[in-house]
């Protein structure tokens, strides 16, 4: 596989991370040095200690690493994406290796970087002697909507603005590593960067432990450390994850950085205000939040005194972060740092405030809201970056990073005019070419992949690290990060554009500390037990996660039965026709224009296969699993990574052959059974997750309670139509009510070939061993309910009283002994009460647990 490296060459003017050196003109390297030539001491070692050394085992490595990816659910939304809101996290085969003496360079550059920067938010929001002096320009930071005036004076929690910072870097044909931006309101990566490393540590393990990389875990206890030390309650605090919800880009991470921590995972929408303080609304109350790490842009964080139509911020939260009762990672009104026009005044307060050169310079920057540096720029404009001043703002001008050598004459002329209209918007930044590492391109069946090399940033992360012994604050650099890699022809490493990214393995000059990854940082919980709490956002979505998984049951086994009742020995019965025709309608596998099963047996069934992959019109299968995992995706910090996997699979095994038979005209009934039979397999693996892996606390109550609400209503409902029909009368009928309660092969172990309805109704309904029987359902649920409301053992809450009492069930009336059926008036009544009693119970829980309309009175002062 080295042999594989030495061919390739970088583009010109690239520094080449393989041979740590840059690409000539003549497709050379540096120093006249052939493409073959030796590579990097680091890159040698790295490919003799991989065993797999031909195309074919690398193609390989890179499905298994695809593979891993698609099964652990790891994606990046976008949301322009036109094949949905969620796609796989793009993750290349090779990581960005840097040498001990580079990363011991970049360490030192961002210390010091972080350092300034959290000196330039103190003094702007304090003294402002910064801008007194014209060492800032006011209109970069009081002119810029990411400065926050209502933060003035504030000094915050723990005396820290900055808990995260992240910068982008590249090499330069120079060899040096140059500042390309920062970020300070929410810096993502943290998270991927983790799966980055387990992901292809997985794949390169003998490389991976004989080289001596950084390990990650020490930084993350240290964060998590500091920002216990640092909040308002000390080592007890208790930290959420604040995230925008599941439609953001980068919700994995926040999940996956939740669950890695042991944050509470939460929005706005789960925190109130209450004498400036900040509260988490749980089933069991309000408790306290002593510290927020946050993954919501400034803007959205208060409706009350920032943007008034976020819904995804707090009210009142500013007034509580000023009063000092809570700790923000990072504080607000950090964002006018992401200004690339910021970059160019640094260099001088870094000599006036900490009397030192930068030692990570960033690239030369002109802001053209000053006359003179855009004078001196414009006629050089072709060789440079243009950026907005103020990115992503609603009130400024914002675009793309424009790459002016790829501008045509006619496009220069227009941005330069643009320029000269509105300079204060436009930032001109010198062109770096980006150094290039190696990737992995995949091959086909007919020909092998191959190495090719492309451009990459890396993100370098400075994470808060408590305070010193001279009290002041104190940064680490997390030893690693996350490289974005461009694609093919490409110059911008982004994800939006369909960039990827590498691991980082950043070496040291010393032996490494190998505790594992997982274990180390997950010893950053707290050091007392403490029970896990349930979001009222939380529980909701995990209640009505449990009823669309038995929803999505229930559609999958009435879909299969009615199929199959249809194509079998009994489809001329009409008592079983229009039960079925009922059945579907009423569950809305059919539309209700349809003509019924008896009147068009063939026409229903096309319709009822028809709508199996459909989600508008009847909501049939199709779109029982989608909304199952769309409630699943709410709260996956809760679920283990097979049984999150097994949802998305389901899904889109089911769409995916719904789509394949429709294109090729050939969904046919065996067909459609084919695949509801695949979807039921899966359905019986997450039940099996959620019934034997999931732990027994609020959350999974209410998820079993939602399960077992939804199966009351329809069984009771389907036995219920079934008698008024007098489907059960005839033998199709019969053994179609067995299968829907899938309580055949018991009856028949009980009653053999018997077709004695009194027996039926005794295993459906009154079986208390039997799972799938109403009384067994209903007596479950009375407990589940008393169990969530906190009710003594053997004490029922009024709730559970709700719910008839399967001891007080007596029909036996109903049926005559010898065998002549009589009108089930008690039966009917009794399954009439146990299907109203559902939805009653379901309105209730509402009411109780989630709406809080007790709790609508938001206080900003006491």
């Amino acid at each position: 596989m080295a042999a594989r490296a030495r061919e390739c060459t970088p583009e010109t003017g690239h520094y080449d991370e393989l041979r740590g050196q840059a690409g000539a003109p003549d497709g050379t390297v540096a120093d006249g040095v052939a493409p073959g030539a030796v590579l990097s001491g680091h890159w040698q070692q790295f490919f003799a200690q991989s065993d797999a050394q031909t195309a074919q085992e690398m193609d390989q490595r890179f499905a298994s690493l695809q593979r891993q990816i698609r099964d652990n659910g790891v994606t990046y939304n976008v949301y322009a994406d036109q094949e949905g809101p969620q796609r796989p996290w793009s993750l290349d085969l090779f990581p960005l290796i840097v040498d001990a003496k580079s990363w011991t360079q970049i360490e030192a550059g961002v210390l010091q970087r972080v350092r300034l920067l959290e000196a330039v938010l103190a003094d702007v929001y304090g003294p402002q002697n910064f801008l007194k002096r014209g060492l800032l320009p006011g209109a970069l930071v009081q002119g810029h909507p990411g400065y926050l005036r209502s933060m003035h004076g504030v000094v915050p929690a723990g005396g820290v603005h900055l808990h995260v910072a992240a910068f982008d870097i590249s090499r330069g044909p120079d060899g040096l590593w140059w500042l390309v931006g920062q970020r300070t309101q929410a810096p993502s990566g943290l998270g991927y960067l983790l799966e980055n490393r387990l992901t292809v540590s997985r794949q390169f393990p003998q490389a991976f432990q004989s080289m001596p990389v950084q390990r990650l875990a020490e930084t993350y206890r240290a964060l998590m450390e500091s920002l216990k030390a640092l909040s308002p309650a000390g080592a007890d605090a208790h930290i959420a994850l604040m995230t925008p919800g599941p439609y953001n880009e980068t919700y994995f991470e926040h999940a996956y950085l939740a669950r890695y921590l042991g944050l509470t995972l939460v929005e706005g929408s789960d925190l109130i205000v209450r004498d400036e303080r900040l509260f988490l609304k749980t089933l069991q109350g309000l408790v306290p939040i002593h510290g927020l790490l946050k993954r919501v842009d400034d803007q959205y964080m208060d409706p009350l005194e920032l943007r008034a139509d976020s819904t995804l911020g707090v009210p009142g939260l500013l007034q509580a972060i000023r009063a000092g009762n809570v700790l923000v990672a990072n504080a607000p009104g950090s964002a006018f740092l992401e200004s690339p026009a910021l970059l160019g005044f640094l260099p001088a307060l870094a000599r006036h405030v900490l009397g030192e050169e930068l030692k990570l310079p960033a690239l030369a920057t002109w802001w053209c809201g000053e006359q003179s540096a855009m004078k001196e720029v414009l006629p050089y404009m072709a060789d440079h970056t243009l950026k907005p001043t103020y990115p992503g703002s609603s009130i400024h001008e914002s675009f793309d990073p424009v790459i002016a050598r790829h501008l045509s004459r006619m496009e220069l002329d227009a941005w330069a005019g643009r320029i000269l209209r509105q300079g204060e918007e436009h930032t001109v930044q010198a062109y770096l070419p980006l150094s290039q590492m190696p990737t992995w391109q995949p091959g086909s069946a007919a020909l092998p992949g191959r190495m090719a090399l492309r451009s990459t940033v890396l993100r370098v992360f400075a994470v808060s690290d408590g305070r010193g012994p001279d009290g002041k604050p104190r940064w680490r650099v997390l030893p690693g990060g996350l490289a974005r890699v461009a694609g093919a022809s490409v110059d911008i490493a982004s994800m939006q554009r369909g960039g990827s990214s590498a691991d980082v393995w950043a070496l040291s000059e010393s032996a490494v500390d190998t505790s594992p990854l997982l274990t180390l940082a997950h010893q950053a919980s707290l050091p007392t037990k403490r029970k896990r709490l349930v979001t009222s956002r939380a529980a909701e979505n995990l209640y009505w996660l449990g009823r669309y998984t038995e929803r999505a049951e229930n559609s999958v086994r009435l879909a299969r039965l009615t199929l199959e009742c249809l194509g079998g020995e009994h489809q001329t019965s009409v008592p079983l026709q229009q039960w079925l025709s009922h059945m579907a309608v009423n569950n809305t596998l059919v539309l209700p224009g349809v003509p019924s099963a008896v009147q068009a047996r063939r026409v229903f069934e096309r319709s009822l296969v028809a709508s199996m992959g459909a989600t508008d019109g009847a909501t049939s299968v199709g779109y029982s699993l989608r909304a199952l995992k769309m409630a699943a995706s709410t709260v996956r910090e809760r679920l283990s990574q097979e049984h999150w996997s097994m949802i998305v699979r389901c899904e889109d095994e089911l769409f995916s052959r719904c789509r394949e038979h429709t294109a090729r005209g050939d969904f046919s009934v065996a067909a459609a059974l084919r695949v509801l039979k695949t979807s039921s397999d899966y359905l019986a693996a997450i039940t099996g997750a959620q019934t034997d892996r999931m732990t027994r606390d609020d959350g999974w109550r209410l998820l079993s309670i939602g399960r077992h609400v939804e199966r009351l209503a329809f069984l009771a409902g389907a036995l219920e139509r079934a008698l008024e029909l007098g489907t059960l009368e005839s033998d199709g009928g019969f053994e179609a009510m067995l299968d829907l309660f899938d309580s055949t092969i018991t009856f028949r172990a009980q009653y053999q070939q018997s077709r004695d309805i009194a027996a039926l109704t005794d295993l459906v309904v009154l079986d208390l061993d039997n799972p799938r029987s109403l009384a067994w359902v209903a007596h479950t649920l009375r407990g589940r309910l008393a169990k969530l409301a906190g009710s003594p053992a053997g004490v029922l809450c009024p709730l559970s009283l709700k719910v008839p009492a399967p001891d007080s069930w007596d029909f036996s009336s109903d049926w005559e002994r010898s065998g002549e059926l009589l009108e089930p008036v008690t039966l009917l009544e009794l399954l009439r009460t146990l299907r109203a009693s559902a939805f009653n119970v379901s309105d209730e829980i509402s009411t109780t647990y989630f709406t809080h309309s007790g709790e609508t009175k938001q206080s900003l002062g006491s």
